[in-house]
């Protein structure tokens, strides 16, 4: 409940020091440096600016309207009232309310932009650096667990979770855990679904290669953009492509490789090996290979299977 209520202490605090700089200024223009109206306006201005440039439009408006009143009631004619004895009066009250209002919304525009081109410049870096852990993946663990590690550590994430749909395995990762949606998660992998939950800042997205979706992600955490997302189930679904080329070029290596070498062995030495006489004889080529495994001639094998794909 404390962490709920911190954004409205936050926010109830800042629009009092809001209303406290319009009385400082108006302390300031009236007893300690006496000013016109035109200064004083000036010095109003100026603080609404700043107000929307570091906080926001809220604390603007609202130092906005505040500063009007003492505007009025402090330097405009007839002073301490809040009637305008001059229609000219009138017509630059209401300018100064419009200028600030309007400058201090624009101000707050530029600073949600420059915030804005701040977070996509972090979360294309992090597509990069995300993009080159999948690159550097190696095969002492499986490869979808590794990866959604890399995903959780590199994107700040508290839970990640990255379901299989040919295995129906789920690899997960993070401090804390995605509870509640794993028919979504699995509703994504199978029909290339998608679904967004902004108050929990969780995500699900299919992985798809091609139009088939092969996998989905779960994201919690942070809420990202959905180009954010589709980057990051794209490079899933490039790595596992790339790792299971790999695996394959390896396994079809490492045959030939046996094969080589079976051959060689069975034509230095027949009589001590049950291998082939010939290099035609298929049917005792296949035994003698067995038996190269089974007995643990040619060292072990190399270690795809840890690389799950």
């Amino acid at each position: 409940m404390a962490g709920g209520d911190s954004p409205v202490r936050q926010r109830a605090v800042r629009l009092v020091l809001s209303l406290a700089g319009v009385i400082v200024i108006t302390l300031a223009a009236r007893t300690l440096v006496p000013v016109n109206a035109t200064t004083a306006g000036f010095g109003y201005l100026l603080l609404i600016l700043v107000l929307a440039s570091v906080w926001g439009f809220i604390e603007a408006l609202v130092a906005s309207v505040a500063a009007t009143l003492a505007f009025n009631f402090f330097f405009f004619p007839p002073l301490g009232t809040f009637t305008i004895e001059d229609p000219q009066n009138w017509v630059a009250l209401f300018s100064f309310l419009a200028t600030s209002l309007i400058a201090s919304r624009l101000s707050a525009i530029a600073k949600r932009r420059a915030l804005d081109a701040v977070a996509r410049q972090q979360d294309l870096e992090r597509l990069y650096t995300f993009s080159r852990g999948i690159l550097l993946i190696h095969n002492t663990e499986p490869f979808p667990k590794q990866l959604v590690h890399k995903l959780a550590e590199i994107f700040e994430l508290t839970a990640a979770v990255l379901y299989e749909r040919r295995t129906g395995e789920s690899y997960r990762a993070g401090p804390a855990e995605f509870e509640g949606l794993d028919e979504q998660i699995r509703e994504a992998a199978l029909h290339g679904t998608s679904f967004s939950d902004p108050a929990g800042r969780r995500q699900i997205t299919a992985v798809q290669l091609g139009s088939e979706p092969i996998a989905s992600l779960a994201l919690q955490g942070r809420q990202m953009p959905d180009s954010v997302i589709r980057g990051i189930a794209n490079l899933v679904a490039i790595g596992r492509d790339a790792c299971r080329r790999k695996c394959a070029e390896l396994r079809l290596g490492e045959d030939l490789r046996i094969r080589d070498l079976s051959i060689g062995d069975a034509t230095r030495d027949e009589d001590d090996w049950p291998g082939p006489t010939r290099r035609g004889d298929a049917e005792s080529l296949a035994q003698h290979l067995r038996h190269l495994r089974r007995h643990g001639n040619l060292g072990d094998p190399f270690r795809l299977g840890a690389v799950a794909v």
